[in-house]
């Protein structure tokens, strides 16, 4: 592709005012054409406030504009399929948010779709393009800490209150799926492997009730033999959030890494102490929006494809059933 590339917002959301305008607009020749939202008000107000030129209410409105070559979903999570296979059908290509849709059935669809049309499609997953994710991933690539055992995650955080919307009382929300399924993605990109069963407890401490959760402890198993522990959370204001991947001798420990923003330190443990890894660090939706436009010009493929996004939300779905009935659970990715 060598025209400009027009974007299409589906969701005057908080994420793309805070990270995805601003990506976009970071690419050569991209630009933010039209911004979707079901209030008119909403639509007209995120616009002025953006900077972009034009805004709508009605999906087909959006699609049918030829202006626009991709579209960024990231309107609440029961809403992506719908949106996401009319955007297919238009031809557009898409970067829709995580969880890609509630079921797996539905995810499916959504990339058969996507393929059928011959459009690109990605999933936001934001923690993959962190510097210090790719540098513990060339670590264990390079073998330098042996096999990897054992690992814990620590992304636990508060909940402001500009975000104690749909992600507390709809259906499609709850910790697990907002958050914890970022570190699903993250441990499959670092491992280069895929989760087989998991096991979990779940906890409605501040925000959540019934069938919802704001924190959750979840045991992993890897094809790989790996086994990680994974600590999640809505409701905590001082956790640190971090990686540590322990083999027989050696270890990873990663601080402060589990951040929208381009932060955080890694660091190589062995007998000797703790010795600190250089890190270069760069915006992580920049490198996740670079990825998408190399893909538009079949240079490669996004940082999350939409496989990527089903097999995150299969283990995601494992976690909450695993949760719910007390046992075990296999992942199924069918």
């Amino acid at each position: 592709m060598t025209k400009t590339v027009g974007w299409g917002l589906i969701g005057a959301s908080n994420v793309a005012r805070e990270w995805i305008i601003d990506a976009i607009r970071a690419q050569p020749d991209n630009e933010i054409v039209t911004v979707l939202s079901s209030d008119n008000d909403r639509a007209a107000n995120y616009a002025a406030e953006n900077n972009i030129p034009h805004h709508c209410t009605q999906l087909e409105a959006l699609l049918s504009d030829d202006r626009i070559d991709a579209v960024y979903i990231s309107t609440t999570n029961e809403l992506h399929k719908q949106q996401a296979l009319a955007a297919a059908a238009a031809g557009k290509h898409i970067l829709c948010e995580k969880p890609l849709a509630l079921s797996l059935n539905d995810a499916r669809d959504m990339i058969d779709a996507c393929r059928r049309a011959g459009v690109i499609m990605a999933t936001n997953h934001h923690l993959r393009n962190a510097a210090t994710h790719h540098e513990i991933r060339r670590m264990l690539r390079d073998n330098v800490i042996g096999k990897p055992l054992f690992i814990r995650v620590f992304h636990a955080n508060y909940l402001p209150p500009h975000l104690q919307g749909w992600r507390v009382n709809n259906a499609g929300g709850g910790v697990i799926l907002d958050s914890t399924i970022h570190d699903i993605d993250t441990l499959r990109f670092l491992l280069d492997a895929e989760p087989v069963s998991v096991t979990a407890m779940t906890q409605s401490a501040l925000f959540t009730a019934g069938d919802q959760e704001d924190g959750v402890m979840a045991i992993v198993r890897f094809d790989n033999g790996a086994i990680a522990q994974i600590h999640g959370a809505y409701s905590v204001k001082v956790a640190p959030g971090g990686i540590e991947i322990y083999s027989t001798d050696k270890a990873i420990v990663a601080r402060n890494v589990m951040s929208q923003r381009a932060i955080g330190q890694v660091f190589l443990r062995d007998a000797e102490g703790e010795h600190e890894i250089p890190i270069v660090h760069e915006n992580l939706y920049h490198r996740a929006l670079r990825a998408f436009n190399k893909a538009l010009r079949k240079e490669g493929e996004p940082a999350a494809t939409g496989e990527d996004g089903l097999r995150s939300l299969a283990v995601a779905l494992a976690i909450k059933e695993a949760a719910q009935t007390g046992c075990q659970r296999e992942v199924q990715y069918a």
